[in-house]
């Protein structure tokens, strides 16, 4: 600390001033190609300009400042992004460095300061640069008010996302680190392809051990030592649906590869997560749906968005062919009893071959062509594109009795389904890139709830069979697509999902250091993002 305060306040204002200024001169001309949610060039040089170029961080200021940037890791960011390892050179380097110190630190907060706020990676959520939700929180101005006033913990704080999720990710990631303290051997291969409740298991004590480690038993849990019994199954049931799997009891090869997985890459499943949870906009308050598509899941929030939400699981687009995209949306209308108006791929790519090998097959579908020019055979005018397909309302339409309208340039829209033995399998990424729920009649009337026109009754008798109905909403509801292969729920449970669109590497690599850019921001220059 006496060399901290050594190297600053040597410092004068004057002999300062101008190698600040030319520190930010540096930044501000940097090459700079935007593949990032920001551009901090002009940063330092905003920063620096209303105090004339005057150091800004006293002793007990810049400690603090390099207190919170080495507490990065419990955001799930790296605390090296930062230079915390030069700038606590730097610290005990005396009044020659303390012009670049000072630079480095204030470089190196307003770095923190917008990536706790949108992110380090631009996601589809947010495709101009800059990110938009800069201009309602400045980091310049954020960190030039918190040092004044000397609030730079409210200033980090301030900046994370107003999400109640990203703090019970942020706590369950603390959790996981201390968990991956321990070893986490390999549990014992049963003797068969799979082992149900009652059959001998030489692992029961290993398992049961991993359970009440992983929270899925209570520590003075009994067991049955040699034996798989009712009570490690029990267990077991809520470690497989805490982890996306059928909760069966039954330990097959999905289980045991789910038991073995490293408790460091849960931990780096938790990172990513907070990472994708700092996308999101602000939402305003109000009702919101939300859909995390690697748990198959649907949440619909009400104005109070610490109450206990609606809850359904979900079936979202295939991962080979019709991935799901992420995105946010506005629901603006429900249409009871739907036509299907069949996308011009699914009839090139699957409807016309059928059509080919079975005449009958429009007709058994209850499918029409319509918007053939007149005088035109139907059938060349659908192969031309002239004319479309669509499935009429009833119980073999695609979209079942109710269609959730969020209008986009994908076509990307919530239904139900006739299919409802879909939503028992443990993976169900099954769709063409729509999203089917599992209970429409619940969420009808969640999203119809302004109304009071529409209660449980009113949707009962809409969703009967009959003419096609759309009712619009007083208001618009946002619908943000996510995509988190970990989420903790309201009552604390950690859960982890396959990542069946395989995003988890590409983030990863999206995330990895730039060569050279710590070196770049201790030497005051904006980072190439």
């Amino acid at each position: 600390m006496l060399c901290l305060s050594l190297a600053l306040t040597l410092l004068s204002p004057a002999a300062g001033a101008q190698t600040i200024r030319e520190l930010a001169a540096q930044a501000a001309n940097t090459h700079w190609r935007a593949t990032g949610p920001y551009d901090e060039r002009g940063w330092l040089d905003r920063f620096y300009a209303p105090r004339n170029y005057t150091p800004a961080w006293t002793p007990r200021s810049a400690a603090a400042a390099l207190a919170l940037l080495e507490r990065a890791p419990e955001h799930g960011l790296d605390p090296h992004e930062y230079g915390t390892t030069e700038l606590a050179r730097l610290l005990h380097a005396g009044s020659a460095e303390a012009a670049r110190l000072d630079v480095a630190l204030s470089a190196a907060m307003l770095h923190f300061l917008a990536d706790l706020r949108v992110g380090r990676v631009r996601s589809e959520y947010h495709t101009r640069q800059p990110d938009p939700r800069l201009r309602q929180f400045d980091p310049v101005e954020r960190l030039r008010a918190a040092l004044a006033s000397n609030t730079l913990d409210a200033a980090l704080h301030a900046a994370q996302p107003p999400i109640q999720l990203y703090e019970r990710v942020r706590k369950a990631l603390a959790h996981y680190r201390e968990l991956a303290r321990q070893p986490l051997p390999a549990l014992p291969r049963p003797p068969g392809a799979k082992l149900t409740p009652g059959e001998a298991y030489a692992g029961a004590r290993a398992l049961h051990e991993r359970l009440v480690l992983l929270g899925d038993l209570a520590p003075g849990a009994p067991y049955s030592e040699g034996i798989y019994d009712e009570r490690l199954a029990e267990g077991l049931r809520r470690f497989q649906a805490r982890h996306g799997l059928q909760d069966d009891g039954i330990i097959g090869s999905a289980t045991l590869a789910a038991l073995d997985v490293p408790l460091a890459r849960r931990v780096r499943q938790l990172e990513l997560s907070l990472e994708r949870l700092r996308w999101l906009p602000d939402f305003p308050t109000g009702p919101l749906v939300a859909v995390n598509l690697p748990s198959y899941r649907l949440w619909a929030f009400g104005a109070d968005r610490n109450a206990t939400p609606l809850e359904m699981r979900v079936v979202v687009g295939t991962a080979v062919k019709t991935p799901t995209p992420l995105f946010i949306g506005q629901l603006r209308y429900v249409e009871f009893n739907p036509y299907w108006n069949v996308p011009r791929s699914i009839t090139l790519k699957e409807i016309l071959p059928k059509i080919a090998h079975d005449p009958g097959y429009l007709e058994r579908n209850d499918m029409e062509i319509v918007g053939a020019p007149a005088g035109t055979d139907a059938m060349e005018a659908l192969r031309a594109g002239k004319a479309r397909l669509r499935q009429r309302p009833g119980p073999k339409n695609a979209l079942g009795a109710v269609k959730f309208a969020l209008p986009n340039p994908m076509d990307i829209y919530l239904h139900s389904t006739p299919a409802r033995e879909l939503f028992q399998r443990s993976r169900r990424d099954l769709s063409h890139g729509c999203i089917r729920v599992e209970n429409p009649a619940a969420l009808a009337q969640f999203v119809l709830a302004a109304d009071p026109r529409w209660d449980a009754d009113s949707v009962q008798e809409a969703l009967l069979p009959g003419p096609m109905r759309r009712v619009d909403l007083k208001a618009p509801i946002p619908v943000v697509i996510f995509y988190a292969t970990a989420v903790v729920d309201l009552e604390g449970g950690v859960r982890f999902a396959p990542d069946i669109y395989n995003r988890d590497p590409g983030l990863e690599q999206a995330l990895a250091p730039h060569a050279g850019a710590q070196s770049g921001r201790l030497n005051g220059t904006a980072r190439a993002r």
